[in-house]
């Protein structure tokens, strides 16, 4: 038995957002599925694990519940007994669809609760190889302990540590270097800068009240079109389905560069085409073929969408930067406390998506990028985590999880994509073949995450199994909707030397 000892007598108050987590019907828990370039060694394992991950505070604390009408809670320190986190069963390695036997696995343990009388996460390791690894292990996580930007800052500071003295120093989300200004600045130029600047403001006021109106109005009445993959009250407790699908990053960064927009705008961009695809599938739609000039041709699926469908997607928004490796490794080390750089401080917001089937595919890029650039001038997100933390401390979390499950029952879709590390690594103590990052007990029937990871592009899907049988065609649908991306940027010209492409 291997425990961590820590002797702190002080407790240290939860914030808004964990104690949100804990309100009765909002228990969230964050999924990260790592896949493994080998078979996992269980003693190596929960030995680093020890060295690196239990030394953090949040993965080191019980949350202690103090006054449950208010729903407060604090953080205390306790000893961890790491045999009663990791888990590891005994499996026939040359077992019949070891891929269907994991994502079987992950949707029983959403069934679960985690125990409150320890520290809040869990790990299950499954050495069995599957087609993306060779074995994997599934931490399980109260949402409660940090956000997903948070845990991939603490995942590179957990592989740093146990790097060499000769650190590659992996960046997150670096800090872009400001532009020189010159010396000689004319009158119209200043000018042009305070009209620039009077414009901005009149836009990111515009925006910001547009975006709270109609969270506000989405609160009470406006709610989304009911379509097959809209849950209802009471979604976020019945049994989730989590796939995911693995491609290459480069396909989404030349798009990218082909069309001058940011990776997120691509990623909207399929989102928005992969769920046109998947949608027209389930309203009846069908595929014909043909045989031309002695081969099998496949003509365009007919169009079965309804029109003017209202699907959203709920956006979440990192209210600050991500905690730096360096700061996190010296928290690990006890040389610093949090001081405020861990926990969930996110804030929401909501996106139309444009459900339809376009001839123009680059149109679904193009509408991406100018509802996003709109999107990033609106201040609502920081509106709205000031709204949830006031209602929190004048009426207790009960009143903000009413509030924020009455806006995610009128909406569809969960979204996400956060930035992992940029070279593939090793992890306690093994090597890391992707990060698949997932959910449950979210109000949805349907969370789509992305997760970048060396020049891997995973794509997560969390689906509700009744609304959502076939997770597995809307993994395909949005990697089609990639492919066809690509195909029209080439096609187009819009690619330097193409021709090393093919």
């Amino acid at each position: 038995m291997t425990t961590l000892s820590i002797v702190v007598d002080e407790e240290e108050p939860a914030s808004p957002g964990a104690r949100l987590m804990q309100t009765p019907g909002f228990g969230i828990c964050i999924y990260a599925i790592m896949g493994y370039m080998t078979i996992i060694d269980i003693d190596l394992f929960k030995n680093e694990l020890v060295q690196t991950l239990v030394k953090h505070p949040r993965f080191s604390s019980l949350l202690i519940e103090k006054d449950k009408r208010l729903g407060k809670y604090s953080w205390k320190r306790t000893k961890v007994d790491i045999d009663k986190h990791v888990f590891a069963p005994d499996l026939d390695p040359g077992m019949e669809s070891p891929d269907e036997f994991v994502e079987k696995f992950v949707s029983s343990l959403s069934r679960q609760t985690l125990d409150p009388t320890k520290p809040l996460w869990e790990i299950h390791i499954l050495n069995v190889k599957t087609s993306d690894a060779n074995s994997t292990a599934i931490f399980k996580i109260d949402h409660s302990i940090g956000d997903g930007v948070s845990l991939i800052s603490l995942v590179l500071a957990c592989a740093a540590m146990r790097r060499s003295s000769n650190n590659p120093g992996v960046e997150y989300l670096p800090v872009m270097p400001s532009k020189k200004q010159k010396a000689n600045i004319g009158i119209m130029v200043v000018i042009k800068r305070l009209f620039l600047s009077f414009w901005t403001g009149f836009l990111i006021v515009y925006y910001t009240l547009i975006d709270l109106i109609m969270v506000l109005a989405t609160m009470l009445f406006l709610k989304d079109t009911k379509t097959p993959i809209k849950g209802e009250r009471g979604v976020e407790i019945s049994p989730k389905r989590f796939v995911h699908r693995i491609f290459d990053l480069d396909d989404v960064k030349l798009v990218k560069n082909a069309m001058h927009v940011s990776v997120n705008d691509v990623l909207m961009g399929v989102t928005e085409a992969g769920l046109s695809r998947y949608l027209n599938t389930r309203y009846g739609a069908t595929t014909e073929k043909h045989t031309e000039n002695g081969g099998e041709v496949i003509k365009k699926s007919n169009n079965t969408l309804p029109k003017n469908l209202r699907i959203r997607a709920g956006i979440s928004f990192n209210l600050r930067p991500s905690p730096s490796v360096k700061d996190l490794i010296e928290v690990l080390d006890e040389k610093k406390e949090l001081m405020g750089m861990w926990g969930n401080l996110v804030g929401i917001v909501l996106v139309p998506l444009t459900i339809a089937l376009e001839d123009e595919p680059l149109a679904y890029i193009r509408r991406a990028k100018s509802t996003m650039d709109r999107k990033k001038l609106s201040l609502a997100p920081h509106c709205i985590y000031v709204l949830l933390k006031l209602l929190i401390n004048f009426f207790g979390t009960k009143a903000a999880v009413l509030a924020a499950k009455n806006v995610s029952y009128k909406t569809t879709v969960g979204f996400s994509n956060v930035v992992g590390p940029k070279e593939e690594t090793n992890l306690f103590g093994h090597p890391l073949s992707y990060i698949s990052p997932t959910a449950s007990g979210f109000p949805l029937a349907l969370v789509i995450n992305y997760q970048s990871y060396g020049n891997k592009l995973v794509i997560a899907v969390a689906a509700d199994e009744k609304l959502i049988p076939n997770p597995h065609q809307i993994c395909d649908d949005l990697h089609n909707s990639l492919q066809v991306f690509k195909e029209a940027v080439i096609k187009k010209g819009l690619v330097k030397d193409a021709s090393n492409l093919c």
